[in-house]
């Protein structure tokens, strides 16, 4: 399989057919923008994965409920407030909004997937939300997607996209556009994380959604940031199909494989957005782990190292203290062998076969100190291998979420 996926611009409004728009309706004190469409011109087959925990808001039960019809022809979303605990009143908003964009849009209600972020527990401002949505639609253009990136963001300090086009086996381009949110309460399980796909490739509802789930096992799965997993925790694709393939009905076909390969790299892509933007966070972590019998070793490991607050506060610290990342292997869900490991920073090794070993302190503090502190891990065990993401512990986290409410 020769076909290398190219990055290109635009975001979600890079595939054909799709249109979005962000604007300010008010529902922030801040005024910034606030609520986010993403439309197709036609209605798309559609998946989605949604987080695990028990809690969960009354956008995410509605889009998955739709959702169930495999299409989707629209998202609205709303930053600054999560509609999540509030009872038959946040049910009741919900369907409202979904209500009024129908009617804006003349489409059917169960063509509309709905998503929210930002404080859990607190009423919906939905007067406003509502009467922004007239504004969201007339503002719909296919030229960027940064104004609805931008309005779907909490804490985060910068937007998160990405675009990617392929060549399909006969030669037919596919172009897949995406946007994230999320810097706080980041621990998928499926932080607060949303994140959106958009792509123009012909492909079954089985086959997306099959595709779907399996990136997000090796993207956003493999993040962390704290540890919290949200109750709005969402990520939804839709696929229109007018790039007029061969459909794509089965991920172990050549065009299934080069569909997945493509839609994982923009799900790391932006999966590893978000965990550069973790809140006060001053590096991106990668944990690389190799040397496993299977992949879900790999795993483990790699996500109990990237979790650990321990290990996050000595990289913000440039203190190569192994011994927090060996305890952390060592807590991981999986069997290993401590005379079969190895520890390093980049390729300074600072722990093999049992004990530790001399190493440069100089060296490893000009490591730590990089943009990208980069810990590598060897198990010993066989030839699996996997990779997580995440951030620094920092002064900065514990001030923003002291706060978050205020």
């Amino acid at each position: 399989m020769n076909k290398k996926p190219q990055w290109i611009e635009k975001n979600i409004c890079a595939p054909q057919g799709f249109k979005a728009s962000g604007i300010s309706a008010g529902l922030k004190k801040s005024q910034k923008p606030d609520l986010a469409l993403i439309y197709s011109e036609v209605p798309a087959i559609a998946a989605g994965v949604f987080t695990k925990n028990k809690v969960k808001a009354a956008p995410l039960l509605a889009t998955k409920k739709n959702l169930k019809n495999g299409q989707l022809q629209a998202i609205i979303i709303n930053s600054g407030n999560a509609n999540a605990c509030t009872g038959k009143n946040g049910v009741n908003h919900v369907k409202q909004t979904i209500a009024t964009l129908s009617d804006e849009l003349a489409i059917s209600p169960s063509l509309i997937g709905v998503a929210s972020t930002g404080v859990i527990g607190v009423p919906l401002a939905i007067d406003t939300l509502i009467e922004g949505i007239p504004k969201l639609t007339k503002s719909l253009d296919n030229k960027t997607g940064n104004p609805a990136a931008t309005a779907i963001l909490t804490t985060d300090t910068f937007i998160k996209e990405a675009a990617i086009k392929v060549k399909l086996s006969n030669e037919t381009i596919i172009k897949l556009g995406g946007i994230a949110k999320g810097s706080g309460m980041i621990h998928p399980n499926m932080a607060t994380m949303l994140a959106f796909v958009t792509t123009d490739a012909l492909i079954t509802a089985e086959a997306l959604q099959a595709a779907l789930s399996l990136a997000t096992e090796n993207s956003f799965n493999m993040i962390s940031v704290d540890g919290d997993s949200s109750t709005n925790d969402m990520l939804v694709a839709m696929a229109n199909g007018l790039a007029k393939n061969n459909p794509i009905d089965n991920l172990q076909s050549i065009d299934g494989q080069i569909f997945y390969h493509a839609l994982l790299e923009l799900c790391i892509n932006l999966a590893k957005q978000i965990a550069k933007d973790g809140e006060g966070a001053s590096k991106l972590i990668t944990v690389n782990v190799s040397g496993a019998k299977t992949s879900k070793q790999a795993k483990s490991v790699a996500k109990a190292v990237v979790s650990s607050s321990l290990v996050k506060a000595a990289v913000f610290g440039n203190d190569a203290n192994w011994g927090r990342i060996a305890c952390a292997v060592g807590y991981s869900d999986t069997q290993v062998k401590a005379d079969k490991l190895e520890i390093a920073i980049e390729n300074l090794l600072l722990f093999s076969a049992g004990v530790p070993l001399d190493f440069c302190e100089d060296t490893a503090t000009k490591l730590l100190k990089q943009a990208e502190v980069k810990i590598n891990i060897d198990l010993g065990l066989g030839k699996e291998k996997s990779t997580s993401w995440g951030c620094d512990l920092t002064y900065d986290y514990v001030k923003i979420n002291a706060a978050y409410r205020t």
